[in-house]
């Protein structure tokens, strides 16, 4: 099985073109645990799949390194698009890709052989909690709402991006116990499919640091759709302007969000390297 292994901001993937490889009856929840071990493995925070689709150009399928499915990754979608372009998967760089979270719309810039700047449409930002989800009979937007987490509480925000995220606003990112806290409201019961959790440190109303604790995979260095959620979110408390710069552990991503409408990411997707591995 020859895969690419790919970064976008530091947040890593093993690409696998499931076009011109057989990949029908693989255990892919099994394998993305054992080749995402950066020990006993190739290492990586998700393992993505390129596959036909009948309704857009072509299909994006991603496993966490804990196995579960995602909906959608921001980080992973520049990686995606990047690779497709490079093993000639597609021939222009506009095009559409079928996710679990609906049509994405990645468009490619700066190309060079192994490197490239990617914008996505993100579509717009789930705002229903009963479409993000969240439990709770509130049908207004969840902005700051008071969740108890151990012995705290901590006024969380719950953006949905095709997959579900909580927002907290802290005073300093760096020391904050993001891999204590993040856990713990990742499988708070007011997230019934979990949920990712983004910490930010608003620096000015145009740009902010995260950290993020992801869904299924832990710390990670960066998170595209995590940088869209948070931004949404800090627009609409009045903390943000419409377009942003966020500062990860991995990278700076771009993020604009004018008139409440389609959320737009800019950021990096990079080769790591290439290499072929077994399926056993």
């Amino acid at each position: 099985m020859n895969f690419t292994k790919m970064q976008g901001t530091g947040n890593d993937f093993i690409l696998i073109d499931a076009l011109h490889q057989k990949t029908e009856g693989l255990d892919w929840p099994e394998l993305s645990k054992s080749w995402c071990d950066r020990h006993f493995g190739i290492g990586a925070d998700g393992v993505m799949l390129v596959l036909p689709s009948k309704t857009a150009d072509l299909q994006m399928k991603i496993f966490n390194a804990d196995g579960s499915e995602a909906e959608m990754c921001g980080n992973g979608i520049r990686c995606f698009a990047f690779f497709a372009w490079q093993q000639k998967l597609v021939t222009q760089k506009r095009f559409s890709v079928e996710t679990l979270a609906g049509i994405m719309v990645p468009t490619l810039n700066d190309l060079s052989e192994r490197k490239a700047m990617v914008t996505i449409d993100m579509g717009t930002p789930l705002l229903n909690p009963s479409q993000i989800p969240v439990n709770t009979p509130l049908a207004e937007p969840i902005l700051n709402l008071p969740l108890e987490v151990g012995s705290r509480t901590y006024s969380v925000s719950a953006i949905g991006m095709g997959n579900p995220h909580a927002i907290l606003f802290v005073d300093h990112t760096k020391g904050f116990p993001v891999t204590t806290i993040g856990p713990m409201i990742e499988h708070h019961p007011l997230f019934p499919k979990r949920t990712n959790v983004e910490f930010i440190e608003i620096l000015s109303p145009d740009e902010f640091n995260m950290r993020v604790w992801e869904r299924g995979a832990g710390e990670t260095l960066a998170c595209g759709t995590g940088t869209c959620a948070a931004t949404v979110a800090g627009i609409l408390q009045g903390k943000l302007n419409d377009t942003v710069t966020v500062h990860l552990l991995g990278g700076d991503i771009q993020v604009s969000w004018k008139d409440h409408d389609h959320v737009f990411m800019t950021g990096p997707a990079e080769v790591v390297f290439e290499g072929k591995k077994t399926t056993n």
